[in-house]
């Protein structure tokens, strides 16, 4: 077993690491067979190709399971804890990636759920190093939370402003205009406040046209109100990390506050800067 694990560690190192150049290599071969299998599902869907192709984009797809199902098994076997990734949400989206063509073994028309390898794809995250912006990421998800109340209680009052426009228009224009139930009613209040306005269900009465021109001009205020209530609590958010890094002191020559805690030169007039001595334990280390 000793001897195996510096296999295993070599092997883990490109599969899960993305610091190596084999790592990167295995990154990118793997996102581009994610791609061409999600295509082959995609072209597989269309009666015109099926026709034709239906034989070859079958065997493709057993040889892209395949393919997946041993990378998946060599995650499992490489790794130092195989039941920490099974249960991760990488393991998780790895294991869908290949259930659903062993699914269409028993139910065909599970076929459409391969799809869910596009999830996949999230991968290319760690290629292109964007989780270096997880303090960012971290501060938008901590302003959702934040905001989750205000956002729920806006959402009930646009449930409500929906009801109310579909019992209207169910009322005024009726069955003989399209709107032959409530429910019905109520999607073209969605789609209208929201601004799609698919066109399959329209007013046909003055007075329905008049409360239909009231729903669209809702829409777009509700539009604003979610992206202000966030935006406020982002922005208010973002000046309390600003204040925590910047000093309360001002230049001795022009004045000027607000400087950063590892400020050598003042941002304002461009003075050397003196820090207090109640105030220089505060700034970092400078190299």
């Amino acid at each position: 077993m000793s001897d195996a694990r510096p296999v295993r560690d070599a092997v883990e190192t490109v599969i899960f690491g993305t610091e190596t150049r084999g790592g990167n290599l295995f990154d990118v071969a793997l996102l581009i067979t994610i791609l061409a299998s999600v295509t082959v599902v995609m072209l597989d869907s269309m009666d015109v190709h099926h026709a034709i192709y239906g034989d070859i984009f079958r065997t493709l797809e057993i040889g892209f399971t395949l393919v997946f199902t041993l990378e998946y098994l060599v995650r499992l076997w490489c790794v130092r804890n195989p039941l920490a990734y099974a249960i991760s949400f990488w393991g998780v989206v790895d294991l869908l990636a290949i259930l659903p063509t062993f699914l269409t073994l028993f139910v065909p028309e599970a076929s459409s759920l391969i799809v869910i390898r596009l999830l996949r794809v999230l991968r290319v995250f760690r290629i292109l190093h964007l989780f270096e912006l997880h303090e960012e990421y971290i501060e938008i998800i901590g302003v959702l939370r934040a905001t989750s109340r205000s956002i729920l209680v806006f959402f009930s009052l646009v449930m409500v402003t929906v009801v109310v426009f579909g019992c209207l228009l169910y009322v005024i224009d009726g069955p003989e205009h399209g709107f032959v139930s409530i429910p019905m009613s109520i999607y073209w209040a969605v789609v209208t406040i929201t601004t799609v306005g698919y066109g399959d269900v329209v007013p046909g009465t003055p007075m329905g046209r008049f409360i239909a021109s009231i729903g669209i001009l809702v829409g777009y205020s509700i539009l604003a109100v979610p992206t202000a209530i966030i935006t406020s609590k982002l922005w208010e958010r973002l000046g309390s990390r600003k204040a925590a890094r910047t000093l309360a002191w001002n230049c001795q020559v022009c004045a000027g506050a607000e400087h950063a805690l590892d400020a050598i030169y003042c941002k304002h007039c461009g003075a050397e800067m003196e820090v207090p001595d109640e105030l220089r334990e505060k700034r970092p280390i400078l190299p």
